[in-house]
């Protein structure tokens, strides 16, 4: 027997089903208590005399006779804690909130997250030879770090809150560090031991804690990266553009990943799909592109490059001395390709 009444989603607990009796439910309504089962309408039939009918499609590798019900207890009810119960850990510390994430949270009953921000970068662009517009002309460079740098720091999870150029210009260098109050600052050239080259006195002048000097790695070899303050630091990277690509990923962005309070991701490689020249004594880092299960080396892979990176996937560390095509390389994942993350700027 069918009862009269009907129970929709987001009303009050229904009255109990008595033995034999049925009751039109609306998807998501909750199921009124003794309920057996729910029948979908496509699958039932009320008869001349409002008795219902069920004949549920024969599943494949089903014994019974073709047309007759088979209602398992409980089916098309989603019980309480069907994914998860009172206590669970739905998500680890430091996982990244994504639209899914957030979801989660509010199904789940939350109004609030703990979170940590995202940190705050400030990028210093060094050089009097840079242009920021036009060919260039008479001794002068376009810029492209300065493009290029917030959107990728943006893709790597920083919140950027300034690009400033500040030339060859050691007094503007220092007011511009000691006057930041970004968790991260990020500077572009001046890191090396030439006459304009000002990152390294000035961070002796308002006595920064110097991490990393220096790395063996090519390009980006004069990458530093220092303490500035108890609660900041300062990635300094070469100005080369493939050699600052370089440093940001190898250096700001495990410094970024620690401030944000991620983990790092798992590492894995692909065997080359041919062989690349290495330098005698450093490891390099090469742009490739993945071609099926293969790591293909892109040409224009110099320092002062960057075609070879716009076209490429991943970038391969090639150890000293180069490798043999075959020879599986480890990998670094480019942001974009790893997450898909829309690098433009808001």
């Amino acid at each position: 027997e069918v009862r009269e009444d009907g129970v929709l989603a987001g009303h009050a607990e229904p009255e109990r089903l008595g033995d034999g009796e049925a009751v039109r439910i609306a998807t998501g309504a909750r199921v009124p208590r003794d309920a057996t089962a729910v029948l979908r309408s496509e699958h039932g039939r009320l008869d001349d005399k409002g008795r219902l009918h069920a004949s549920v499609p024969q599943t494949s590798g089903s014994a019974r006779p073709r047309g007759v019900p088979a209602l398992a207890h409980g089916q098309d009810i989603r019980p309480r804690g069907q994914e998860c119960r009172s206590g669970d850990q739905l998500l680890p510390p430091g996982a990244l909130v994504t639209p899914a994430v957030l979801g989660l949270a509010a199904a789940a009953g939350y109004d609030t997250l703990a979170v940590v921000p995202r940190p705050r970068v400030e990028v210093l662009v060094l050089g009097d030879e840079l242009l920021t517009e036009g060919l260039p002309r008479e001794g002068l460079i376009r810029d492209a770090l300065g493009p290029m740098l917030p959107s990728w720091l943006r893709a790597l999870g920083a919140e950027v809150v300034a690009v400033r150029r500040l030339g060859d210009d050691a007094e503007a260098l220092h007011r511009a560090i000691t006057g930041s109050r970004a968790d991260l600052i990020v500077t572009t050239g001046g890191t090396a031991g030439g006459p304009v080259d000002h990152v390294h006195p000035v961070l002796r002048r308002i006595g920064a804690e110097l991490l990393v000097d220096g790395v063996k790695v090519r390009p980006g070899h004069p990458m530093l990266l220092a303490r500035t303050r108890e609660d900041q630091h300062l990635v300094g990277l070469p100005g080369n553009p493939l050699a600052a690509v370089s440093g940001l990923l190898t250096l700001a962005e495990p410094m970024l990943r620690t401030l944000a309070g991620r983990t790092a991701p798992e590492s894995y490689g692909l065997p080359l799909g041919e062989a690349v020249q290495g330098h005698p004594h450093d490891t390099r880092i090469v742009p490739v592109s993945l071609r099926g299960a293969r790591a293909v080396p892109l040409h224009y892979n110099g320092p002062a490059m960057l075609r070879g990176i716009a076209a490429s996937d991943a970038l391969a560390v090639v150890p000293p001395g180069g490798a043999r095509a075959g020879q599986e390389l480890e990998l670094i994942d480019l942001p974009w390709t790893a997450a898909g993350i829309d690098v433009y700027p808001a």
